[in-house]
């Protein structure tokens, strides 16, 4: 039997800061992930950078920000705690325990800038690789912890229920608990499971299921949809927040972080208008949702397929230092950030909702709790603040942790589980490909950036008939990462379709068209 104390699933910076906080109280930790890195998920992407305390600042106006961001639907609980401890945390967990190299004054203090929505300059990054580097000191210290073991290559098929594994029929009484997961060795082949006192799903977001996104591979909605499948509660998926801006060369997504514009970016139109005054009065640094729907709109209106971010006017070599990732990026693209200005079209980013949690990430399951994207603490309400999402990472991740050790159980009941039957069908690629062409396609067309009812109508009839067909594959396939990725899509695309199709009042990133 595979048992530890803690069972964490993802490496992100939620993850691992969780790992390393119980680690360090003492327990065994077990954390994995499905990629053969440690440094994966969306973590490493962030470019931007963390909220830490501006000279002008206070708790008081970051917590205006970010409710005035989600559209007023905020926990107000979940935003006071993240205000008021949040700057601490992010000495204590990253600058001290982590010796995270934030970018430097000359006076040796935190560089600080702004970014869209925020009323102060509080953000501290490192050049426009923040999640970069800070995700690569994080890992160094969870790759030393002799109380951390280390699964990569490994997939989580289901999470373990009493209402769903245990071969006591009795169990079906208690009140609902995880107690693990069963898990693919993606090499080998073989399924098994882990047991575990408490379970921390850390699995990032669901970007893949969009045709356009800025999230990485690996971000299929896994821990929407074991969340979903075990019983947790869910809520605010409708809440998908689109980036403005990414770089639009019918490639891959890559974002041009906010940041561009909190450092005076100007978004123009083909003709080179300015246009954003007329959405909001904030104009480029407005909110992402508005900013998203604006170039959207300004795109229909000229009929272009994209916009321009001018930042072309500033220092050039002032620019190549502060921005080195974009200007190489677009460089290879043939565009000279320093000359002209980056054609950018708005992409999935983040998913605001999630598997609901409290104020210490345990969800509505025993013994199961959520952070990171893949969680709904409250905090982003209807549209998430920019550089919120690392801190509420390091916030949540730290308090699941320490939660996870206070309040851990050494007589928790573990009941015994029917044995995993091996099926060994061969599916069709092909197949698997075109499902997720139809899976995004009807994510982006119907459940995008603007909805109207029959859209929705017409994207819930389109997965729900996906979903049952790709139900049966499962039961007959051979077990790999890619068969349950796409199981996990779909449940996903139907759990955020479902709860679009629910919210009848636009808030935020959730956008009805009459």
């Amino acid at each position: 039997m595979f048992k530890t104390d803690i069972l964490i699933i993802g490496t992100g910076l939620a993850g691992a800061i969780a790992a390393i906080t119980a680690a360090d109280l003492g327990r065994q930790v077990t954390i994995l992930t499905k990629t053969e890195e440690l440094l994966s998920g969306s973590t490493p992407y962030a470019q931007g950078g963390i909220i830490y305390r501006g000279t002008d600042d206070s708790p008081e106006k970051l917590k205006a920000d970010i409710i005035e961001a989600g559209d007023g639907i905020c926990w107000e609980q979940a935003v006071d705690q993240l205000c008021a401890i949040g700057p601490q945390m992010v000495e204590e967990c990253l600058v001290t325990r982590c010796n995270v190299d934030f970018d430097k004054t000359e006076n040796n203090e935190f560089h600080l800038t702004a970014e869209g929505a925020h009323s102060s300059a509080r953000i501290i990054h490192s050049k426009d690789r923040t999640g970069a580097i800070i995700q690569k000191s994080v890992i160094e210290e969870l790759t030393k912890h002799p109380n951390i073991k280390i699964l990569t290559n490994t997939t989580v098929v289901d999470l373990m229920t009493l209402s769903h594994h245990s071969t006591n029929l009795l169990d079906i009484y208690e009140k609902p608990a995880c107690f693990g997961a069963i898990v693919l060795d993606n090499v080998s082949g073989s399924v098994y499971p882990v047991y575990a006192g408490k379970t921390i799903l850390a699995t990032g977001g669901l970007g893949q299921i969009y045709r356009h996104t800025t999230n990485p591979s690996e971000s299929t909605g896994d821990g929407i949809a074991l969340a979903w499948r075990a019983g947790a509660r869910c809520f605010n998926l409708q809440y998908v927040q689109f980036h403005p801006t990414t770089f639009y060369n019918n490639r891959e997504s890559f974002l041009i972080s906010e940041a561009v514009r909190g450092e005076g970016g100007v978004l123009i139109d083909k003709s080179g208008n300015e246009f954003m005054q007329k959405y909001h009065e904030l104009k480029s640094l407005a909110p992402r949702d508005v900013v998203a729907r604006g170039i959207h709109q300004t795109m229909l209106e000229t009929n272009h397929p994209c916009v321009y971010l001018d930042i072309s006017f500033k220092n050039a070599e002032w620019l190549k230092n502060r921005f080195p990732t974009i200007d190489a990026y677009c460089n290879r693209d043939g565009v000279d950030i320093t000359k002209e200005p980056i054609p950018v079209v708005p992409a999935e980013h983040y998913s605001c909702g999630g598997v609901g949690v409290g104020l210490t990430g345990k969800t509505s399951l025993r013994r199961l709790y959520a952070i990171g994207e893949v969680s709904c603490t409250g905090i982003h309400g209807a549209n998430r603040l920019a550089s919120t999402s690392l801190l509420e990472s390091v916030v949540w991740g730290y308090l699941a942790g320490k939660d996870a050790v206070e309040t851990f159980n050494e007589n928790d009941y573990y009941p015994e589980i029917y044995p995993w039957e091996e099926a060994q069908e061969y599916i069709d690629p092909a197949l698997i490909a075109q499902d997720w062409i139809t899976i995004k396609n009807t994510m982006w067309n119907y459940v995008g950036l603007m909805r109207t009812k029959n859209r929705l109508v017409r994207a819930n009839v389109t997965l729900r008939h996906l979903q049952s067909e790709i139900e049966q594959f499962y039961k007959k396939a051979k077990m790999t990462k890619e068969i349950v990725e796409f199981r996990n899509g779909v449940q996903t695309a139907v759990a955020v379709t479902m709860a679009t199709l629910e919210a009848r009042v636009s808030k935020g990133t959730h956008y009805l068209v009459k």
